[in-house]
This record gives C-alpha cells, structure tokens and sequence, in this order.
C-alpha cells in the first residue's frame, strides 16, 4: 500500500543540507568501554542560537508556572486552555521554555500523581468495559511483573468483520511512540472497497523484540480466526521478518514503500 503522501514532506528537512558536524563513538570490545574518537564542530548552516532554550536540557518550568497549572487543574481548566494562558501572558509562544508537552506530563505525574501501574490498571478497566458493551470486541493483555504494560493488543468489532473482507492485503505500522511511557503503538491497517485505510488492530508494545512481536502476530491470527492475509507490508525490521515468517510463513512479505523512499 503506496503513501499518498511524498516522502519529502516526512523526512527531517536538516537531514538534507549535508552539515560535516558529528561526534564518532567506538566500542572497545576487550573492555566493553565507549571512547569518543572524533568531533567535528563545524556547521554548514547558521545555528540558532535563539531556538536553543528549546532543548530539553533548557527547558523547566517556574516556581510560578508550576502554581499557576496547578490552581487551574484544580479549577478543572483544559490542558489547552492552561497552556494558551501562559502563552498570552508571556505574549507568544518563543518566550516560553516549554511546550505544551511538559505541561501535560508536569499535570500527570505531579498533580494528578498517576503511576504507570495505575494508567494500566484503568487502561484494563476500559478494555473490560469495551468487552461488556460488545463481545466481538477483543483484547489480550501482557503485563510485566509491576503490573505495568508490557504488550497490550485489541480490535473492535467492527475491524473483526472488516478483516473478513478486506483481509487480503494488510500493512502493519511501529513507528509511533507514545508521549509518557514510551511504548510503541503498533497499527494494523487494511484498505476497502473504496480506496480508504481502516484499522484490523491496535497494540502497545515496550519493545521490537522478536519474541513481543511473535506474542503480537499470534494474538491477531487468533482474533482473526487464524486466518493470515496474503499478503503484509512492514518497514524493513530484522525482528519482524522473523516473526512474519514464523507465525504466516505462507505470507508474501513486502516493505513499505515510504520507508525504502525514506532511507533512498
């Protein structure tokens, strides 16, 4: 399935300007030991120096910022509403030293205190509550000992019977990461009749190990009624190449298009 969407347009536009600056890192491998070997400072493009609060090594929060999210969280003010106070208050988005990223996580963890243990707990609860509503609707949790997410995977009904007729051909997505707690979404994506992407599946993985993506891959031929599609377009992945092979060995695997345009 071709991106309708050109490569150009995805790719980081500093990745084509060809700037010499590096650092080389080698491994010395009798000792297991990092060395620097080589550091280039020089720059084909002016640096902007005024974007450098912009790193996350500059970016905080104030004393003042802090207390201000706090009394509107507890007025029950939108996270989008606080955020857009503060850059009318400083008059633009620049003279601030943050984004509305570091807000919303500084509401998670410190004002609201929600673990990672609780989010998956609710995050269970909601699946339950999906299932009672509709018994098509599909889950399989994976837990780590903490009780933490570890691989989490579920289809709705409505993608159950899609699969059914537009099963044919399928591609499968990892290249999203969540904000919080760095987990990887992976997307199972099918095209109908009428040339339109529709979900097959949804999962929330910790990692691209061969053994998470097996679980994966396992899990949604047994939703599927352990029918695999004919055919799987991936991004070029050594974990899942074994794993396609594995679990849908009579599968013709094929890599993404925008991927291999991507790396050209």
């Amino acid at each position: 399935m071709e991106s309708k969407i050109s490569p150009t347009l995805k790719t980081n536009p500093s990745a084509g300007i060809n700037c010499p600056a590096r650092i080389y890192v080698h491994i010395l491998k009798d000792v297991g030991h990092w060395i620097i070997s080589k550091v280039v400072m020089n720059h084909s493009h002016p640096c902007c120096l005024d974007r450098a609060e912009m790193l996350k090594q500059h970016m905080e929060l104030s004393m003042f910022v802090r207390r201000t999210i706090e009394n509107n969280e507890e007025a029950g003010i939108r996270l989008s509403k606080i955020y857009q106070s503060l850059v009318a208050a400083v008059g633009g988005h620049r003279e601030l030293s943050f984004i509305e990223k570091d807000v919303r996580n500084y509401i998670i963890r410190e004002v609201r205190n929600v673990s990672e243990q609780d989010d998956a707990k609710e995050f269970g609860k909601y699946l339950l509550r999906m299932k009672e509503k509709n018994q098509n609707f599909y889950f399989e949790p994976n837990l780590e000992v903490d009780h933490s997410i570890k691989n989490t995977f579920w289809v709705d009904a409505r993608s159950r019977t899609a699969y059914e007729y537009f099963g044919d051909v399928v591609s499968f997505d990892m290249t999203y990461n969540t904000n919080r707690y760095n987990l990887i979404f992976g997307s199972f994506v099918g095209v109908n009749h009428h040339d339109q992407s529709i979900l097959l599946g949804c999962a929330l993985m910790k990692n691209e190990k061969i053994q998470s993506i097996n679980w994966l891959f396992e899990c949604w031929l047994c939703c599927m009624g352990g029918k695999a599609p004919k055919g799987i377009l991936t991004e070029q992945c050594a974990s899942m190449q074994k794993a396609i092979k594995k679990c849908m060995p009579t599968t013709i695997h094929r890599w993404c298009i925008w991927h291999i345009m991507k790396k050209i």
